[in-house]
Formats: structure tokens, sequence, C-alpha cells
């Protein structure tokens, strides 16, 4: 009885000291939470925050307006086209010669840029919205973003549109030299 005492009280010190490990390790946090936080905290950096998309939207619209409001370039250009027609045109040319050097080709010139800045800022706009249907599936474009490209294309279509007419002579034609 004696032997079968000392069985029993080692069996239950056994089975104490086997609860009290299983208590500490509840209280323990669990390894596979500490890394799942890092995790987290990596994709965030690792995500990209969108300043790429949203400074492309605001050159899209930027150029835009340039193609309707005219540039630098296509100001310098037109002067030097406009001075290559009055060097060019010899004095005993007809009018509507003289008219067409020194002043269509110089138009012409002005649509020309106005008509690239256009396309720029059309495609420009065009990449912007598409940009996220070839990034990271499920980031959605902030709104603002997608507005501002928006307004980009549309520039860029009506710029282009009015490039267009101006070059063909539709819109703010030469005078007839009759």
């Amino acid at each position: 009885m004696a032997t079968n005492a000392v069985d029993e009280t080692e069996a239950t010190q056994a089975t104490t000291d086997e609860k009290a490990v299983d208590t500490t390790k509840s209280d323990e946090v669990p390894q596979t939470e500490v890394p799942a936080a890092a995790d987290d905290a990596q994709t965030k950096e690792e995500r990209p925050s969108g300043v790429g998309q949203g400074a492309a939207a605001v050159v899209s619209a930027a150029l835009g307006v340039v193609s309707l409001t005219g540039s630098w370039i296509g100001t310098v250009a037109s002067a030097r086209q406009n001075l290559i027609g009055q060097l060019e045109t010899a004095q005993n040319a007809g009018v509507a010669q003289q008219i067409q050097a020194v002043y269509g080709d110089a138009w012409q010139t002005t649509a020309l840029w106005g008509g690239l800045f256009a396309l720029i800022a059309l495609v420009t706009g065009v990449v912007t919205l598409a940009r996220p249907a070839f990034g990271t599936p499920g980031r959605i474009q902030a709104p603002w973003i997608k507005s501002v490209a928006w307004a980009g294309v549309a520039l860029g279509v009506i710029g282009l549109f009015l490039a267009v007419l101006k070059y063909t002579g539709v819109l703010l034609g030469l005078p007839s030299a009759s």
C-alpha cells in the first residue's frame, strides 16, 4: 500500500506539473503572430503609394492645357518658320504664295506643336488610367488620380481636334489673296 500511495502521489504531481506547463504555454504569444505583423508592415512599405500615377495624371492635364493655349516651343518654331518664309519668298512671288510662305507655314507649325502636346497629354492620361490593370491585383486607384487623368485625356482630345482643324485650315484658315 505504501508503494501504491507513492505511485499515486507521483502521478498527481506529474499531472500538476503538466498542467503548470500547459498554463505557462498558453500565456506566451505564439510565434506565428509576430512574423505576420512584420509581413504586414513590409507589404505596406512595398506597395506603391500612387505618387507616380498622381504625377502622371497632373502632367497629362497640364500638357492638355498647354496644347490649347500654346507653348513657348510652338511660338519659337512659328517665328522661325515665319522668318524662313520671308527669306525664301522672292519679291516677284504672288500674294497668295507670300501669304502661305510667311503666315500659313508658321500657322501650321504652331498647329503641329499644339497637336504634339495634345497627343502626349492624351497618351499620358490613357496610360495613367490603364496602369492599375497591369499593377497589383486588388489595388484601387485614388479617385482624384482618375479625375485628373480623365481631364488630361479630355483636354488632349480637344487639343488634338483643334490642332487638326488649324493645320488643315478649317479653323481660322488663311485669307484668300484675291
